[in-house]
């Protein structure tokens, strides 16, 4: 059982990053902030920038000038400048304690964006009740994320607590752009978890009661997110509309039929077309089309087979409109299984931890994760991984703008990792 005074503190970063929430790449208050309490902690080896990430790995970030919008928002809510300078303008931050004792070396993913949602304003809502619902329409965190990074900073004062009876290496990771899956693969090719003997990722809620852990989620879903541009020739749809070149009807074309893709024989397979913009005017033949789109797989083989015939549908419809296309690739999960040995501890420790009703060692995951990327770097080079879920009672599913999550999981999520580090400690390194 963690303290109550760090229940306040865990209660208080979850509810002040919920009420200012950032997307994917925009984290620039939030991971601030987080290396500002990490620095006062007592964590004096903070990481940042092309430290942390191969900037030739990002994918989805948006444009310079958003960038420059999202650092001012950021600044004059509340961010720290001085950390934000250090981020070479790629939010996000990783924390390191060598407790100068032999033992394995460690690392934990907590993620930090928003959902792309507008919060709702109903009075009953208690994040609108209790005054701390989001003041950015269009951002909302309704994922949970909030309170992953708020286990993440709890579990760091535990850790800064207890230091002289742990062994190893910390890695604290708090990473960008985890909806849209955009983040964590360019942390993972930087290399930062290759000395790494354990890694561990949570999630909150995802379909579980309060008091309900699993110790590792399997089957996790690759995925590509792609934006497709199509590009025609405007004319006047009365008088010559043979001179035009019709962008919607080549991205309707591709919509239709890319849902029709047959799905795969070996496993589960979906494809979503999100968004299609497209056109000018009433008597206009129109000259452009977007679409933002998604292909899932539960192995690489049947992801690829379903993004081949994506690309292939998306080029054909170009053809047959007589237009232009442009693919670009904007996120990517793979798979991944949870490390047998790792699962087994942190079973063993749940039933330690006050509030746990129900434990379970693996369990389906839903939907994909990038933290994929680094559960497989860590396993290919001889680590231990696993994706724990810490259940909650939610208000409404993910990403609707009535989510809200049991606060009280928070505190088990904190007591179950904390737990899980002093036995690994025990343990020694991989085995």
């Amino acid at each position: 059982m963690i303290s109550q005074e760090l229940e306040k503190k865990v209660l208080f970063y979850r509810r002040d990053f919920h009420k200012y929430p950032e997307t994917a790449w925009s984290e620039f208050r939030t991971a601030s902030l987080i290396a500002e309490y990490l620095y006062k902690m007592g964590y004096k080896d903070l990481l940042f920038g092309s430290s942390i990430f191969d900037f030739t790995s990002v994918m989805g970030r948006p444009d310079e000038d958003i960038i420059d919008h999202h650092v001012e928002t950021a600044i004059r809510q509340g961010a720290i400048k001085e950390w934000i300078d250090k981020m070479e303008r790629h939010p996000g931050v990783m924390a390191i304690l060598d407790t100068k004792r032999s033992g394995p070396t460690v690392a934990l993913r907590f993620d930090l964006d928003a959902v792309d949602i507008t919060e709702t304003k109903d009075p009953a809502h208690r994040p609108v009740k209790e005054g701390f619902a989001s003041v950015h329409d269009g951002a909302m965190h309704a994922c949970g994320h909030d309170g992953h990074a708020a286990m993440g900073l709890g579990i760091a004062e535990l850790i800064i607590e207890h230091s002289n009876s742990l062994t190893g290496t910390y890695k604290l990771i708090f990473q960008p752009a985890e909806e849209g899956v955009r983040g964590a693969k360019a942390m993972a090719d930087k290399g930062i978890l290759d000395d790494c003997d354990y890694f561990i990722a949570v999630h909150l809620g995802m379909s579980h009661p309060t008091g309900k852990v699993t110790a590792g989620a399997q089957g996790f879903l690759c995925t590509t997110k792609f934006d497709v541009r199509y590009t025609g020739v405007s004319a006047h749809a009365g008088a010559a509309p043979e001179n035009g070149r019709n962008a919607l009807l080549a991205a309707c074309a591709a919509a239709l039929n890319m849902h029709a893709i047959a799905p795969h024989g070996k496993g589960i397979s979906r494809i979503n077309v999100g968004v299609l913009q497209a056109g000018e005017g009433r008597n206009v033949v129109p000259p452009n089309a977007f679409m933002k789109v998604e292909t899932r797989g539960a192995t690489e083989e049947i992801e690829t087979y379903m993004y081949s015939r994506a690309r292939e549908i998306i080029d054909g419809a170009a053809k047959m409109y007589g237009v232009e296309s442009v693919v670009y690739e904007t996120g990517a999960a793979t798979t991944a299984r949870s490390s047998n040995k790792i699962v087994d501890i942190i079973a063993n420790e749940a039933v330690k931890v006050d509030g746990i009703t129900e434990i379970e060692k693996t369990a389906a995951a839903e939907g994909s994760d990038d933290a994929t990327w680094m559960m497989k770097r860590v396993q290919n080079l001889g680590g231990q991984a696993t994706y724990i879920i810490v259940g909650s009672n939610l208000t409404a599913g993910h990403h609707n703008e009535y989510f809200d999550f049991d606060e009280r999981s928070l505190f088990i999520g904190v007591d179950l990792i904390f737990k899980t580090l002093q036995a690994i400690a025990k343990n020694g390194a991989r085995s």
